[in-house]
């Protein structure tokens, strides 16, 4: 199941998965440049979705691909360290991909489950029959609607791959069209593109070209 909010769910398990959540990010002294203010903000909008989203589908497992952020949480805000925490408590935090000390639950490099393989960075080439889920290209996409052209986030899938969006760090990304992320769905690919309430899916053909957004 993919949410609008950028995250997927496994009912069969009750996991629940999240790519690139970059909560740790240090507190912004008064006078702090406005990027940095900026990914303040993004990480304290990134912990509230993944608190919705965790009442909401009461998930057992939190798999999380990739590291919380560059900036460690010796310096993340102590109600935000306290926050995922408070998350920890209700689901087991599984981080793949990369070893951030101090936040909650266990890390390994890569997680298999069932059929799936759990990678932070997708493989150029998937074993046989191996179906991944992965993140680190932070995917978005466009479409013309009958106003303007629509650039956000999206999901990409295949039937051997699915590449979450970041779910943190809101206004940077990957067209999907570029040969870091295309090259990875050599038989096509389906975007599924974040809305308010609801995704709108999409095949490649139908998209337009962004440019790289940073």
């Amino acid at each position: 199941m993919l949410d609008p909010a950028g995250a997927a769910f496994w009912p069969a398990r009750r996991i629940l998965i999240a790519a690139d959540i970059h909560v740790a990010v240090p507190a912004q002294p008064f006078g702090a440049p406005a990027h940095d203010v900026r990914d303040a903000r993004d990480a304290r909008g990134a912990l509230e979705r993944l608190h919705r989203l965790v009442r909401l589908y009461r998930p057992s497992k939190l798999i999380m691909l990739g590291h919380a952020g560059a900036a460690g949480p010796a310096r993340l805000q102590k109600d935000e360290l306290a926050r995922l925490n408070a998350l920890g408590r209700e689901a087991n935090f599984l981080w793949v991909g990369n070893h951030t000390e101090g936040l909650p639950g266990t890390y390994v490099d890569v997680h298999r489950e069932g059929p799936f393989t759990f990678r932070h960075a997708p493989v150029p080439r998937l074993a046989p029959r191996e179906i991944e889920i992965c993140g680190a290209l932070r995917p978005w996409a466009s479409i013309d609607s009958k106003l303007r052209r629509i650039a956000r986030p999206c999901f990409v899938a295949d039937s051997s791959r699915l590449m979450l969006p970041a779910f943190g760090g809101a206004g940077t990304g990957q067209d999907v069209r570029a040969p870091a992320v295309a090259r990875l769905f050599p038989r096509g690919l389906r975007v599924f593109l974040l809305g308010q309430e609801q995704l709108y899916s999409f095949a490649l053909e139908q998209l337009g070209r962004v440019a790289e957004v940073a």
